[in-house]
């Protein structure tokens, strides 16, 4: 039997993620005020100091390893049982993905930075 559940779509930025320890790029304390965005993500900050850059994202990495889906997360993956949730993020931390993955078996599906994930 198919279900038929009225579509739901979700906006979400890096705020949602914050939540969960991630520093964003543009708020009050976040990476753009430690960094400069031609220092860490531009060839020519790469050929003027490569450990900067290299730096700057293995901060990042270690960063989404320890980020775990905050309460946010949780209550979309929770809306997933009475609506078709699409969501629509530019983030890349995967923290929706990870919470679906414990709470949810539903077919909705999260577009991230042009790229479709099931």
């Amino acid at each position: 039997m198919v279900e038929n559940k009225k579509r739901l779509v979700v906006l979400t930025g890096a705020g949602i993620s914050a939540e969960s320890g991630f520093k964003t790029f543009r708020d009050s304390g976040g990476l753009w005020e430690t960094y400069s965005v031609e220092d860490v993500a531009s060839i020519e900050g790469w050929y003027r100091n490569p450990k900067l850059v290299t730096d700057f994202y293995n901060d990042l990495r270690t960063q989404l390893e320890k980020a775990q889906p905050n309460d946010g997360h949780k209550i979309l993956a929770e809306l997933e049982k009475y609506f078709d949730v699409q969501i629509i993020t530019q983030n890349v931390d995967n923290l929706h993905e990870t919470r679906r993955q414990h709470e949810c078996s539903s077919s909705s599906r999260t577009f991230n930075s042009g790229k479709t994930r099931k």
